[in-house]
């Protein structure tokens, strides 16, 4: 019964972070008094997640450390400087919607790009060997890159920030990896199954309670909130695309320019909106929070782009060789 629920949430992906957000701001009066479950639910997803990784996938990436520099390159330097640049141009002088954008680009690669890397064949050992590594060092890349382009012009708890992603991110992958190296891969086989569809409703609960607590800066729709939804899904449209154009430009195999796509495009979406309301003001928050409008919509389009480019490209190799 499990597996069939989660396969329908699957399915569902593309919808449930939007419909969370929708739900979350209209019904802010009922959930934001428990916003405080947030660091709590987003742990459990992350152990969730972290059951199907081990030491081995982390030691055959470190191995071959290009495509890992690549996509941390993408993850850390591109992107986030491409969101400061825009911001700047699009909202000049509005630094609370910039440090929003810099955030939303900032943070760690999506625990979710799994599932897509997954569902469209792609390199699922450097997929998880990004997560964790990447996931590792959040703590570090994330106050850092937002002291870098944000620097003192706006006031961050730098040392709760790191505590925070260490509590949400780092711990819960470190347990969820132990147990499946201890028990030689028995967690993933029976656990992992039974707890990935509460995870997916983990995902959308986070987005709900994240809602909420911006709902004030959602619910009156002008001129500047159309502007910064489309300036999001710019941004993340083009976080997809810089990726797959990058792995093609260095020439990896298919299935690295798969896994390049979805891990450089994602990002914890999530875990950004729980730091963006935990420790900024709530306007800093309005740019992530939209972005999970787009994230898993945005996916399976690349998804089904990347699918009939490699199939076109497999038929025209076919009648060359004939």
């Amino acid at each position: 019964m499990l597996q069939k629920l989660n396969k329908q949430l699957e399915r569902m992906m593309p919808l449930i972070t939007p419909t969370s957000v929708v739900i979350g701001v209209l019904l802010a009066g009922i959930f934001k008094d428990y916003s405080f479950l947030i660091p709590w639910i987003f742990a459990f997803m992350t152990f969730a997640g972290s059951l199907s990784s081990n030491f081995s996938s982390l030691k055959q990436t470190l191995n071959h450390p290009f495509s890992l520099f690549l996509v941390l390159f993408i993850l850390h330097i591109l992107m986030p400087a491409w969101a400061w640049g825009v911001g700047h141009i699009v909202f000049s002088g509005d630094l609370y919607t910039i440090t929003g954008f810099i955030l939303a680009m900032a943070i760690p690669t999506g625990i979710s790009s799994f599932i897509w890397v997954s569902i469209y064949r792609g390199n699922i050992p450097f997929t998880l060997a990004i997560i964790l590594i990447d996931t590792f060092l959040s703590p570090f890349i994330v106050p850092f890159t937002l002291s870098i382009l944000v620097g003192e012009k706006i006031e961050m708890d730098v040392f709760s920030m790191m505590k925070g992603l260490i509590g949400m991110i780092v711990l819960p992958s470190i347990l969820g990896m132990f147990l499946n190296q201890w028990t030689k891969g028995k967690v993933k086989d029976v656990w992992s199954p039974r707890l990935a569809p509460f995870s997916k409703i983990g995902m959308g609960l986070v987005v709900i309670l994240n809602g909420a607590v911006v709902a004030p800066y959602l619910q009156e729709v002008n001129i500047k909130l159309v502007i910064i939804t489309i300036t999001v899904f710019c941004i993340a449209f083009t976080g997809y695309l810089f990726s797959f154009f990058i792995g093609k430009w260095c020439k990896c195999d298919k299935e690295t320019v798969i896994a390049l796509t979805f891990t450089g495009g994602m990002r914890n979406i999530s875990a950004g909106a729980v730091i963006a309301v935990s420790y900024f003001p709530p306007q800093v928050a309005v740019p992530v929070v939209i972005g999970m409008l787009f994230q898993q919509v945005l996916a399976s389009i690349y998804g089904l782009m990347m699918d009939r480019y490699f199939n076109r490209t497999s038929m025209v190799k076919k009648k060359q060789a004939m």
